[in-house]
């Protein structure tokens, strides 16, 4: 799909994935969400500024600021991502962050002009796109160097040496690859690069899609607001909790998903599915995610939002309710971290993706510190704010955002 031989520096996907060990999904499932507790309270104060420089650098129209809100929540999520993966300091390297910021973009152009082109010329013009899309190669040499410097720290600790800690996804990647055949740095490198695309994309898409969500329904911003007050030290104390803004989300993305379909899988020999269908060599399967998740099969009037459906009746007191509306729940209460039948945007099965538990946090964060500091609005309520690509769903990058600082803030 992202066609990594042209997007990431020449790593070959379909050679490596899944004939090296899963090393990776301990490092984002396990590690990386066990030190959530350790990343929240600096990311909380790191987003609440950056949004607010940000902020007051957009132009003024009519007396209020318009603000882009998708290329602004891009930002946030690079620097979000930037700061939990590689460590403050790289966070800080202008032309890092510059290249990290265009390398989404540039991977979504190539790989896109890559899969509509005739085989035979995809090797030439998906090496000419390569040259020219310089953010992957700088994204490279700039993450090469660390990695290299940590795989000599590893070999000089199992000579007994004393080497210095690291808590970050470079360490945590090359620590859980596999024992027997240790990954390279280059190696390293291209995994955080997959993982680097995959996070910022889907992170930007569904947080810029829940802020559009809230300036449509502004109901809901006093309940969220009132959690958000109650809760969010205990929630940056554990990485758990705000049940009220995990569900807003979870409508949010459950009405406006980044992708229409999900779990995709390659046939590598013939396979027949359950109901008879078959796949030949070389086939696609995946599931319709956005059918499922708008079918009345699982979801009560499917196609209306309630931003609070996904909690428990215990969780919605009657102040709650008569604010948002809210005129039922789900048979049972869930979470958007979960992962079943009904709910594939993570995936399914083994599969599902392990840095979940990690972009919700995140996305929780973002969210919490506007809807604490901020009042939205959208500039033109009517006006087209997404369009469609194959299989995604893309906010457009022009919908304009006033966001009103609250407690009288600048």
């Amino acid at each position: 799909m992202l066609q990594p031989v042209y997007t990431m520096h020449g790593f070959n996907w379909f050679d490596r994935r899944g004939t090296e060990g899963v090393g990776f999904v301990r490092a984002l499932r396990t590690l990386l969400t066990n030190n959530l507790p350790q990343i929240l309270p600096d990311l909380s104060i790191i987003i609440r500024s950056r949004f607010e420089e940000l902020h007051a650098g957009h132009p003024i129209v009519n007396g209020v600021k318009h603000t882009p809100v998708y290329p602004s929540i891009v930002k946030l999520v690079v620097l979000s991502n930037a700061v939990s993966f590689f460590g403050k300091e790289l966070a800080k390297n202008e032309q890092f962050m510059i290249s990290a910021l265009e390398y989404i973009e540039e991977t979504l152009i190539c790989a896109e002009v890559v899969r509509l082109l005739p085989k035979p010329l995809v090797p030439l013009v998906g090496a000419v796109i390569a040259r020219r899309l310089t953010s992957h190669e700088k994204i490279y040499n700039t993450l090469l160097p660390i990695a290299e410097q940590r795989c000599l720290e590893r070999d000089l600790a199992k000579l007994g040496q004393t080497v210095p800690k690291h808590a970050d996804c470079i360490q945590w990647i090359m620590e859980t690859a596999p024992r027997q055949k240790p990954w390279t740095p280059k190696r390293v490198v291209h995994e955080l690069m997959a993982i680097w695309f995959g996070s910022v994309h889907a992170l930007s898409t569904t947080i810029t899609f829940a802020i559009q969500d809230l300036c449509l329904r502004p109901e809901y911003a006093a309940p969220l607001r009132s959690e958000a007050e109650k809760g969010y030290a205990e929630f940056e104390r554990t990485g758990e909790g705000l049940p009220l803004l995990d569900s807003f989300i979870k409508e949010s993305a459950r009405l406006s998903p980044v992708e229409s379909m999900s779990t995709r899988r390659y046939a590598t020999q013939p396979f027949t599915l359950s109901d008879g269908t078959k796949l030949a060599v070389g086939d696609w399967a995946c599931t319709p995610v956005r059918a499922i998740m708008q079918s009345p099969e699982y979801y009560p009037s499917p196609l209306e939002f309630n931003g609070f459906r996904f909690v428990s009746l215990a969780q919605l007191d009657a102040a709650t309710s008569s604010q948002t509306g809210t005129k039922f729940v789900q048979p049972e209460p869930s979470k958007l971290v979960d992962v079943n039948n009904a709910w594939h945007v993570w995936g399914t099965g083994r599969m599902a993706c392990p840095g979940r538990y990690y972009a919700t946090a995140v996305m929780k964060v973002i969210m919490a510190q506007i809807v604490l500091n901020y009042d939205c609005e959208l500039v033109d309520a009517n006006a087209s704010r997404w369009f469609t690509w194959r299989s995604s769903m893309l906010p457009k990058k022009d919908t304009m955002v006033i966001f009103t600082p609250k407690h009288g803030k600048a």
